[in-house]
């Protein structure tokens, strides 16, 4: 039983290495295979302990970050930092135990055939649930890790989930051949024809170019977190940011990062003023993040403001929990009033807020964490002709969590066909192409401004008109059909035995 376990614990932690800033996107399914086969093996025990181990390796190895700011930025003490990032890692390791746990029950009633089609299934449901249960967490979905790789090409017709699937899928087919159930020129012939549909995939054009390309200038102050919110800093950062504008009013449009202003909307007004007249003078737009508050309410909202030829502002509507809200505030409260995290106690914005104009095209917006949820971002659909994030990744440091994250902003732009424009506090500031390129970007921790040309899109991909309800549903029918199957073929059995034993 040791050694099972000890491997699923080595395959959780190598396969993290699949994804940015490695790319070692072959080790995806190979790590996955290591898993699948140990739960595969007939009598296998410990099962569940093992998709509980794989996970531990998994995310311990894939979202350490947490801790970094949990205890640099959120000053919680380093033992309570490290516990809260154990607790965090722990709860994360329980859905690939009960993608293990399913397996087992689904394999009791569709046999063999469980593991070729049923596990990349179970596994895809799985990834779908972290992505929306208890507001979601889909860091490290299997499919992130092929944003670069030959399988990239099924990104705009099935999401990320989808692609997770092709993933798993070629990860079960290996183990199926490994232990002599498939004849290995089937292995091959899977494999290659999802390199080649995914090499097809890439050579269609799914959306439109509009109108001319544009040119656009992405501001990254590198204000270090620990010092951002002080009020001396406030004047300084105001001068840092029209510093490093002043050169790139040529472009047709500016984006500063998020909560690029360290003051409240309406204590901003009269330098907002000013910006956008100059904005205006240049023919030009800018976006930027700030906090906006509704003094009446008490209420405050992270915000983008477009100002200079056109105005509106957008709401952040899906909130980070424990550092943007609250959950069970009445229960928690002091919790987060120990951690002193600056800006703790978001509303979110509302639903179906419209794309902001700027530039003279449609821009679809989100704030951070937001563009993790690829469901979410094309709701920004059909309207947008191009995506933006704001973000500020400072909150991590230098570990690998940025560069995840820009992954992310890649997926998006493949599976809208829009280009991606990602404008940071610290970096990973980037323009990503509507293919899922990276076409530019600026070094980390630099002041620094990052130009380019990109060329507005319109129209849909598949995977913007259906979002994931295709690749769930296909994935719940394989297992009821498994189940069906399976049951018919007993039932015949019995019978044929009763037969047997009449005559």
């Amino acid at each position: 039983m040791w050694p099972g376990l000890t491997l699923a614990l080595f395959a959780g932690t190598v396969l993290p290495f699949a994804f940015a800033p490695y790319h070692l996107s072959w080790l995806a399914p190979l790590a996955l295979a290591l898993l699948f086969a140990l739960w595969s093996r007939d009598g296998a025990r410990g099962v569940v302990l093992q998709g509980y181990l794989f996970g531990l390796g998994m995310f311990t190895a894939g979202v350490y970050w947490v801790y970094i700011s949990i205890h640099t930025f959120g000053h919680v003490p380093l033992p309570l930092s490290i516990f809260l990032c154990v607790l965090f890692i722990a709860f994360l390791s329980l859905f690939p135990a009960l993608a293990a746990y399913l397996y087992l029950r689904i394999r009791r009633h569709a046999g063999p055939a469980s593991a070729l089609l049923g596990l990349p299934a179970i596994w895809v449901l799985v990834e779908w649930m972290r992505g929306w249960f208890l507001t979601g967490f889909p860091w490290l979905a299997l499919g992130y890790s092929q944003t670069e790789g030959p399988l990239a090409g099924f990104a705009p017709v099935v999401g990320v989930y989808g692609l997770s699937w092709v993933v798993a899928q070629i990860a079960a087919l290996i183990v199926a051949v490994a232990i002599g159930r498939q004849r290995r020129w089937m292995a091959l012939g899977v494999l290659a024809a999802s390199v080649a549909f995914g090499a097809a995939f890439r050579q269609v054009t799914w959306t439109q170019a509009v109108d001319g390309p544009i040119r656009v200038s992405l501001v990254q102050g590198n204000i270090a977190q620990d010092i951002k919110w002080l009020p001396s800093m406030r004047e300084p950062t105001l001068e840092l940011y029209s510093e490093l504008t002043q050169d790139h009013w040529d472009s047709n449009l500016i984006i500063w990062p998020e909560s690029a202003i360290p003051m409240f909307l309406d204590e901003a007004k009269p330098f907002l003023d000013a910006l956008g007249r100059e904005a205006r003078a240049h023919d030009t737009d800018l976006l930027t993040g700030i906090i906006a508050e509704e003094r009446r309410s008490g209420q405050y909202y992270n915000t983008v403001i477009s100002v200079g030829n056109d105005k509106g502002l957008y709401a952040k509507r899906h909130l980070v929990p424990f550092t943007e809200y609250l959950p069970l505030k009445s229960v928690l409260g002091s919790l987060v009033a120990f951690m002193d995290v600056p800006m703790s106690d978001f509303s979110a914005g509302t639903a179906g807020q419209t794309p902001l104009r700027a530039a003279g095209i449609a821009v679809g917006v989100s704030i951070c964490y937001e563009d993790a949820f690829g469901e979410e971002m094309i709701d920004r659909l059909p309207d947008a002709n191009v995506l933006v994030n704001v973000s500020n990744d400072a909150w991590f440091g230098g570990s690998v969590a940025p560069w995840q994250h820009l992954q992310m902003a890649q997926m998006r732009a493949l599976e809208t066909g829009r280009p991606m424009l990602r404008a940071t506090n610290t970096g990973v500031t980037a323009v990503v192409s509507a293919d899922g390129h990276l076409q530019a970007v600026a070094p980390q921790f630099k002041a620094t401004v990052l130009t380019a040309e990109v060329q507005p899109r319109q129209g849909m991909t598949p995977y913007g008109f259906w979002g994931n309800v295709p690749v769930i549903t296909v994935a719940f029918a394989i297992l009821a059909g498994l189940v069906v199957v399976r049951r018919r073929a007993c039932a015949r059995e019995s019978l044929a035995a009763d037969e047997g034993g009449h005559a």
